[in-house]
């Protein structure tokens, strides 16, 4: 029937429902939950042989109606909702939700569900038109709460009250954690997101949960429900949707939140709405309990008193909307629909979707124009209710009722179907997740909703199962991911058998995997049993005491093959872990002694007794020996013999730095030490640098390596990351300030500046500045070295940078931090060498083996253009061309780089001049020697001694030059140039 039809029908039933409820009897079983109200209905309906029941929520209906229908038949049944319709020929039947009870059907049995729900500040003016206005022609039944009591006693007159006591009883149980909430639960959340938090938290410990919510359409969740009542998982997390009505086989209720968004604000639940969901808990006879939750709060003890005893605060007042329209005009139907209400305990319903919608459409002039009659107000009046499935926003939904007026109101009558097939055509994609296949399903509902307008759609019944089959498909994806994502079947189903006490059958294969039932469970790895990760859960003991059971034979078997294994069968890693076969079986600890750690074995429990310390003593040995292997100068160090005193305190000290320490913390025992101390320690490996003492051996990668790791296991223990040392190769590498005070020094670097540079290029870079610094000429021809400045100074040379890989700026930070000051000196310009007149050419053969590749010239920009070249030498030139004298040289600005007061470059005090002939403190005067002559020679010394005679040599022969030697033909070119 139409729309039209069905509003007049409501017209004319509005003239008598004031005499309905004195000449119709009307029932009110009232009571908690689980009292057999809806069970009690059905069978009413059926000894009747005609009725109606109107249910709140579509997945009911569509329960309802599946349990009628195998009772009555097929063609006795219809069910109408507002997304479908399923009716007969000639149905005895009528199942729908209560927004879609047909209003111009009579039939002798009438019964409505929930009617508590009259307050409900959404839903509740439709529900309480129903209770008010619907009766049945020889019984009424109004089910719900006993908060319902008193106001429909007010509102009815003559109402008969029945109530029916709960059957099992409600206990409240405190609050769990997720992980310990028994099985057969079902834990209620308010917002999507949280049902997805939940459901996940329960997959990862107890194998899945099935997940119902209002977004989803009946279909998948009439799917997740059979999963949960099918026991393929035990937990059911959902929305407050199960508190209406939903059958389930649900034992405890768990709150995972108390607080709500109603669609106004935020706001707790009240007790009635706790009790309604709380009571879904125990099913016929068998008890339930309910509790608390995740991130919700323990509930006081008033509250839990309500909730066990079902005694809550009765409803004071029902949403209402005058159902007597005046359709004559647009602006006449608005109005009416604002009128308030003359009884007690009725209040105007706030504006709905479909109110916000008729203002909207009052407002456009293009409307407005459209509508004319009577009919057409009803019409666009009916597709102003048009549900807003989609929630996109007010505005898009104004824009759809806008849309669909205009085609009813114009052409043909009917909305076009390429239109409304494009929109469906949005829908039809499957891809994507969740949330998107729920907003395609949600805007998929919309259309069913038109299509199910036989009056609007040219070929209504075409696009009826079209968007029946895009929902059906949607859904049947939906639930796919669903499942997919919270459900893990495998671990369900060995739980369920552990639970039943049942045998699980395992085997390990060859390469250490572990199978329970033909199921991966997990894998051995060296010693232990690691969980794989879709069942790795802390709380799953169960599972994994099963596949412990099953692998200490298996273990066993591997530590007596440890046990026997050589040394090179076993490996250390760079943090500390013993390898065996590529998984750790031990791991690296500190000793009481810094060179001497200690090994600890990683195993499962299992592994017990003397063959956990058979294992332990192997591992021990192995950590032992490759440590003296690898560390052997520091060993010889800590067990020469002959150290002494001063000695003897140098080496410790270096044993307990780990080869690497500053020369500064040590400066005066270094000293103190004797020549013959430093001999002695030299001789045994040590370097003392400017800058450092260390072991030059002990600077290689893998040394390196082991000792960063014995330093950081005695020094930082608990934390385990080990920060890597810099790349090999490098001289230097930027300085990271969060690495910890002496990372780079163990790693052999010493930071200067931002910089840290490998000690061993640093004592190179010092000999380097050691020669400019302190050259004094020992005799007036000497030549003065590159880059020195007179007075202990010297400027920066490439050879410096290329040395330590860094850029001048980088360079002269690092200078600064090595206790350097710079100072701006005049200098003459750098010369540039003259040019050879006649360049000589020399063929020399090729070089047998392999050719060194030439050094590339350093960057421009790393080259000091103030540096002091020495003298440069020219090769010889023609005669006949003489070069110029030089013009005098050019001065310029220069950096000149001076040593501090302090460090070991600090300039020392010069010591005062001997007076000539007078003889140096330590040293003894010397007695003239007498003199004597024989021959023509003079000799010191005792007149009779004997004076050696030197015999002649004979000339050495000239050893013949190879003609192959590019020397050779050098030196041929020579005597040639001389000749010339």
């Amino acid at each position: 029937m139409s729309g039209l039809a069905w509003q007049a029908s409501i017209l004319h039933l509005s003239s008598t429902v004031t005499s309905m409820p004195n000449r119709r009897p009307v029932t009110a079983i009232l009571g908690p939950t689980n009292t057999g109200k809806t069970h009690y209905a059905v069978e009413r309906m059926l000894a009747h042989g005609k009725g109606m029941i109107g249910l709140p929520l579509r997945l009911l209906a569509r329960e309802i109606y599946d349990r009628i229908r195998l009772r009555a038949g097929d063609n006795q049944v219809a069910l109408i909702t507002g997304e479908e319709k399923i009716v007969p020929l000639k149905p005895n039947y009528w199942v729908c939700t209560v927004e879609a009870m047909p209003p111009d059907i009579e039939v002798p049995f009438l019964a409505i569900d929930e009617v508590q729900l009259c307050a409900d500040l959404e839903r509740g003016h439709i529900f309480t038109e129903r209770v008010l206005h619907r009766r049945g022609t020889e019984e009424t039944l109004l089910l719900g709460a006993g908060t319902m009591k008193p106001i429909l006693e007010r509102l009815i007159p003559g109402i008969h009250f029945m109530s029916r006591p709960r059957l099992s009883k409600l206990t409240y149980t405190g609050q769990k954690k997720l992980s310990r909430l028994p099985r057969r639960s079902a834990i209620v959340a308010f917002t999507a997101d949280m049902v997805y938090a939940v459901a996940e938290h329960i997959r990862r410990q107890s194998g899945g949960a099935a997940v119902v919510m209002g977004a989803l359409s009946p279909r998948t969740r009439n799917a997740q429900v059979a999963l949960y009542q099918s026991g393929d998982v035990d937990y059911l997390v959902a929305t407050d949707a199960i508190g209406m009505g939903l059958n389930m086989d649900v034992d405890h209720v768990a709150f995972a939140a108390t607080r709500k968004f109603d669609g106004f604000q935020f706001r707790n639940l009240n007790a009635a709405e706790m009790g309604q969901i709380a009571g879904r808990a125990g099913r016929h006879m068998n008890d339930g309990t309910f509790g608390v939750s995740a991130e919700a709060d323990a509930l006081d003890q008033d509250l839990i008193e309500q909730l066990e005893n079902h005694e809550f605060d009765p409803v004071r007042v029902l949403q209402w909307r005058n159902r007597d329209l005046d359709f004559r005009s647009l602006d006449g139907l608005r109005k009416s629909l604002g009128y308030f209400p003359k009884e007690d305990g009725l209040t105007r319903a706030q504006n709905a979707s479909d109110v916000l919608a008729l203002e909207a459409i009052c407002r456009n002039g293009e409307i407005t124009d459209l509508i004319k009659s009577r009919a057409d107000v009803m019409r666009a009046w009916e597709v102003c209710q048009v549900p807003d499935y989609r929630n996109i926003s007010p505005a898009e939904h104004v824009h759809l009722v806008t849309r669909l007026i205009q085609f009813l109101h114009s052409g043909n009558g009917f909305i076009s179907e390429d239109w409304f097939a494009r929109q469906l055509s949005h829908s039809e994609n499957l891809e994507g997740g969740i949330d998107t296949l729920a907003t395609r399903i949600s805007h998929v509902r919309s259309w069913t909703f038109i299509a199910n307008r036989a009056d609007w759609l040219e070929a209504p019944l075409y696009w009826q199962s079209r968007t029946k089959e895009i929902e059906d498909r949607l859904s049947d994806v939906l639930h796919e991911r669903l499942t997919q994502r919270f459900i893990d079947r495998r671990t369900s189903v060995l739980l369920q058998r552990l639970a039943k006490k049942e045998g699980l059958m395992t085997n390990i294969d060859a390469g250490g995997e572990v199978h329970v039932e033909g199921e991966f469970v997990g894998r051995i790895e060296g010693l232990g049993f690691r969980l794989d990760a879709a069942s790795a859960a802390t709380e799953l003991h169960a599972l994994k005491t099963a596949s412990i059971a099953a692998v200490t034979t298996e273990i066993l078997a591997r530590a007596k093959s440890l046990a026997a294994t050589p040394d090179t069968e076993l490996k250390l890693d760079r943090h500390g872990y013993i390898m065996w076969a590529g998984h750790a079986v031990g791991r690296m600890r500190a000793g009481d002694q810094p060179l001497r750690p200690q090994a600890d074995v990683l195993a499962e429990d299992v592994l017990q007794g003397p063959a956990r310390e058979e294992v332990r003593d192997r591992l021990q040995k192995f950590l032992q020996r490759h440590v003296q292997g690898l560390l052997e100068p520091l060993f010889k160090l800590e067990e020469a013999e002959g150290f002494e005193g001063g000695a003897r305190g140098m080496a410790f000290r270096l044993v307990e730095a780990f080869a690497v320490l500053p020369r500064e913390q040590v400066a005066e025992e270094v000293k103190a030490l004797s020549q013959e101390d430093r001999a002695r320690l030299r001789a045994n490996g040590v370097r003392f640098g400017a800058y450092t003492i260390f072991l030059p051996a002990l600077l290689k990668p893998a040394a390196t390596e082991l000792r960063l790791l014995l330093w950081w296991l005695q020094n930082h223990k608990g934390e385990e990351i080990i920060p890597s040392p810099p790349p090999n190769g490098l001289t230097s590498v930027a300085a990271d300030a969060n690495l910890p005070e002496g990372f780079y020094r163990l790693c052999g670097y010493r930071i200067c500046g931002h910089r840290a540079v490998r000690v061993d290029m640093l004592e190179r870079l010092s000999d380097l500045i050691r020669d400019r610094v302190f050259w004094k000429p020992r005799v007036e021809t000497e030549t003065r070295p590159a880059g020195s400045v007179e007075g202990g100074g010297f400027v920066v040379v490439p050879e410096m940078l290329s040395l330590v890989g860094s850029s001048a700026d980088e360079f002269s930070e690092m200078l600064k931090g090595l206790g350097f000051k710079s100072q701006t000196r005049q200098m003459p310009k750098p010369q540039h060498a003259p040019k050879v007149a006649a360049p000589v050419v020399v063929e020399l053969a090729a070089p047998e083996g392999p050719v060194a590749e030439p050094v590339e010239a350093a960057p421009a920009a790393e080259v000091v253009a103030t540096e002091v070249p020495g003298p440069v030498e020219v090769e010889a030139t023609p005669a006949a061309e003489a070069v110029p004298a030089d013009p005098a040289p050019e001065l310029i600005d220069v950096n000149v780089w001076w040593p501090k007061d302090t460090g070991p470059f600090r300039a020392k005090p010069e010591r005062a001049p001997r007076p000539e002939g007078k003889p140096a403190a330590h040293q003894k005067p010397r007695r003239p020697r007498p003199e004597f002559q024989r021959g023509d020679r003079k000799f010191a010394g005792k007149p009779n001694a004997a004076v050696p005679r030197q015999p002649e040599r004979p000339p050495r022969p000239e050893k013949p030059l190879d003609p192959n030697s590019p020397f050779a033909k050098l030196a041929a070119l020579k005597e040639q140039m001389k000749g010339n």
